[in-house]
C-alpha cells in the first residue's frame, strides 16, 4: 500500500515538476550583486565579485541548470536569459585570471587546442552543452534574434565596450533597458563622438555593420534612430580606437 501511495504521489507531482522546470530563472541573484559591485558608469569591482563567490556562484549555476525551454519561455525571457549568460560568464572568466590588465591578455596565457581567444574558451555549462562566449553571442543572440541593440548590451570587459548596466536584465523591461542601453552607449563621448558631419563612432558598428544593415538598414540609420544627433547623408564615418583595457 505504501508504495502504492509512493507512486501515486510521484505521478501526481510530474506535471508540477516538469512545469517548474519549464520556468525561466529569476535573476535577482545577478540583480542585486550588479548593484553591489558595478557603479553607475560601468566600473565593475571584480575583488568585489571575489568576496561574493558564494552567491556568484549560486546564480551561474542556476543559468547552467535551467536551459532554455523555447516551447515554454517566450522570446524576450530567452532574450535576457542569453544576454545575462554572456556578461555573467564574461566576469566568471576574469576572475578566473584576475588580475588581469584586459580580457585579451587571457588569450595569450591559456594552453589549450584550438583556442585562440578568450571568447573560444568552452568553459559556460549550460544543460549538457559548454559553450563559449563567441557561441552565446554569435550563434544565439546574433542569429536567433536579430536585434542590433544587442550590441549595446553585451560587455566584453573592456573599456570601449558598452557600459555593464549595475541591473540584470529583465524580460519584463527588456525592450527598455535595450533602447536605454542604446543610447545612452552613443550619447558617451569616451566610446562615441556623434556630430551631423565628422561622426567618430565605436568600431562596434565597424565590425557588425551587417547587423545594422538588414532589412533595409544602415549604421547611419540606427545612429540617427537613437543618437543624440542626426548624421548628414553626406558625412563619413571613422571609426574610434578600441581601448581593450579592463572596465574596472
Amino acid at each position: 500500500m505504501k508504495k502504492v501511495m509512493l507512486f501515486l504521489t510521484v505521478l501526481f507531482s510530474l506535471p508540477t515538476i516538469l512545469c517548474a522546470q519549464s520556468k525561466a530563472p529569476s535573476h535577482a541573484i545577478f540583480h542585486q550583486l550588479l548593484k553591489k559591485n558595478v557603479s553607475v558608469t560601468g566600473q565593475v569591482n571584480y575583488t568585489g565579485f571575489m568576496k561574493d563567490s558564494v552567491e556568484f556562484n549560486q546564480y551561474l549555476r542556476l543559468l547552467s541548470q535551467s536551459p532554455p525551454d523555447e516551447k515554454n519561455w517566450s522570446r524576450v525571457e530567452q532574450m535576457a536569459y542569453w544576454i545575462n549568460v554572456y556578461n555573467a560568464f564574461t566576469i566568471k572568466l576574469i576572475l578566473k585570471y584576475y588580475p588581469v590588465k584586459s580580457i585579451k591578455d587571457i588569450g595569450s596565457s591559456i594552453q589549450i587546442p584550438f583556442v585562440n581567444t578568450p571568447w573560444d574558451i568552452p568553459f559556460i555549462v549550460i544543460g549538457k552543452e559548454k559553450l563559449d562566449l563567441n557561441n552565446v553571442e554569435h550563434g544565439i543572440l546574433r542569429k536567433k534574434f536579430n536585434d542590433p541593440r544587442i550590441h549595446m548590451v553585451l560587455v566584453c570587459a573592456s573599456k570601449s565596450c558598452p557600459v555593464l548596466l549595475n541591473e540584470a536584465y529583465d524580460p519584463e523591461r527588456l525592450d527598455a533597458q535595450l533602447t536605454t542601453q542604446t543610447k545612452a552607449f552613443l550619447k558617451d563621448t569616451t566610446r562615441n563622438k556623434i556630430s551631423a558631419d565628422r561622426p567618430q563612432v565605436s568600431k562596434i558598428f565597424s565590425w557588425y555593420s551587417g547587423d545594422f544593415e538588414k532589412n533595409g538598414g544602415s549604421v547611419k540609420s540606427f545612429i540617427n534612430q537613437y543618437g543624440p544627433v542626426k548624421i548628414s547623408e553626406k558625412a563619413k564615418l571613422s571609426y574610434l580606437e578600441y581601448d581593450w583595457t579592463l572596465n574596472e
